[in-house]
């Protein structure tokens, strides 16, 4: 079972974090103090689109890519998971039904209008809460999954660390990504379809005016992300072992890890 406690004070304030997965995009907001707000703001008001717009975005596939990339990382009937940045729920909802009973997870997100919008069995419990700061004991789960929201962190190390705090010797992590394709060809039709085409179809599917922005958004965070090899870094400096990545169609990442069993 998850315990759940206060967040940390032995964390870093946001002030001192040192290490963001991508640098500042100031056609977005002024400068690195102000990204976390101006990314919660923009996640709350476009949650009532956001699942929508991804089953389109995806044509469909992102449930089964989600329930094999958590089974390729060792999730398993019975573990307790904690998904961070659970969003609107597609990572949580494939966590539940692998693990076997649905109050097994839990999910964690800073954005209050995407908790309010989650759409998770019945049991999987919402919590409010940051990826560097999880409102969670110490070694009191045994997986935890990140669904496309590593980008959105901010801090890499710190995020890492809080990983390995809360996981039990042994416990197991999934970071799912997009990343860059290696062929110039690939990555430019990419950028075309996700900096024009989903803006463009988001602008008619949406609810919210602010989802075109989004999307656009979620490209430029792609391109601007660090390297899968900073990512592994990352991870071993955290303490992690067995870390490994592996991809899909040439963009979808999964990083593995593993917290040593002693």
């Amino acid at each position: 079972m998850l315990s759940f406690s206060a967040p940390s004070p032995r964390l870093p304030q946001p002030e001192t974090l040192i290490d963001p997965p991508h640098r500042p995009l100031p056609s977005y907001y002024a400068g690195e103090p102000e990204r976390r707000q101006w990314v919660r703001g923009i996640f709350s008001r476009t949650a009532v689109d956001y699942e929508r717009i991804e089953r389109a975005m995806a044509f469909g596939s992102g449930s089964w890519y989600r329930r094999r990339a958590l089974l390729a990382a060792g999730l398993k009937a019975g573990m307790s998971v904690v998904d961070v940045g659970v969003g609107t729920g597609l990572v949580a909802s494939q966590a539940a039904a692998i693990a076997g009973e649905p109050s097994l997870v839990c999910g964690v997100d800073p954005s209050p209008g995407m908790v309010a919008a989650a759409n998770v069995p019945a049991g999987v419990r919402l919590l409010a809460g940051s990826a560097e700061q999880l409102p969670l004991e110490d070694a009191s789960a045994d997986f935890i999954s990140m669904g496309y929201a590593l980008r959105h962190v901010d801090d890499l190390a710190t995020t890492f660390a809080e990983f390995h705090r809360v996981l039990r010797p042994g416990g197991r992590v999934c970071v799912m990504e997009i990343t860059l394709p290696a062929a110039g060809w690939a990555r430019a039709m990419l950028k075309t379809y996700m900096r024009r085409v989903v803006p463009w179809v988001a602008g008619r599917m949406a609810r919210h005016r602010d989802t075109p922005e989004l999307m656009r958004y979620y490209w430029d965070t792609i391109e601007a992300c660090v390297p899968p090899a900073t990512v592994l870094a990352a991870l071993k400096a955290a303490g992690f072992i067995a870390t490994e990545r592996q991809i899909e169609l040439g963009i979808f990442s999964a990083y593995h890890a593993q917290k040593r069993a002693h």
